[in-house]
């Protein structure tokens, strides 16, 4: 299974417009606000292009056994500012709207890693039954039907 990578590039787009709002609500709070969302950000934004770049190599497609691990760790980083959020969002002057676009934003980022990862999965499990002998797996062609349709 490949995963679409113009369904990520609309994921990522709209990921990054909460990143920039995050970023535009730092502008206001302490200097220490601004540094913590400037190094998170930078973290998220290079996970972002880990993807794009996945995307792009594919050309269109997206490898979900590449795509898996570049996402749990966008899923990491995206938890770490979810909870800089939660923890500073007064301190910081954080906004209810964006804190809830964010959240809403890091479970689509999660759930597209679960599905990368369960495809992942299954193209693993595939070519092990496959080397195994078992049949069935993704080297073997299919049986077509024999005699008149």
């Amino acid at each position: 299974m490949i995963i679409g990578a113009v369904d990520i590039f609309r994921a990522v787009a709209r990921l990054s417009l909460f990143a920039m709002l995050l970023a535009s609500t730092g502008a206001h709070a302490q200097q220490a606000c601004q540094e913590d969302f400037r190094k998170l950000t930078e973290k998220r934004m290079a996970g972002i292009e880990a993807l794009n770049n996945l995307g792009k190599a594919g050309k269109g497609k997206m490898d979900p056994e590449a795509a898996c691990p570049a996402a749990k760790r966008l899923v990491a980083v995206e938890t770490e500012m979810m909870n800089y959020i939660t923890k500073n969002k007064e301190w910081c002057n954080i906004p209810d709207n964006v804190a809830d676009g964010f959240k809403e934003a890091r479970a689509k980022t999660q759930g597209f890693a679960s599905q990368a990862c369960a495809a992942a999965a299954k193209m693993k499990e595939m070519r092990d039954q496959a080397a195994a002998g078992g049949g069935g797996g993704m080297m073997a062609p299919p049986k077509l039907p024999a005699g008149p349709l």
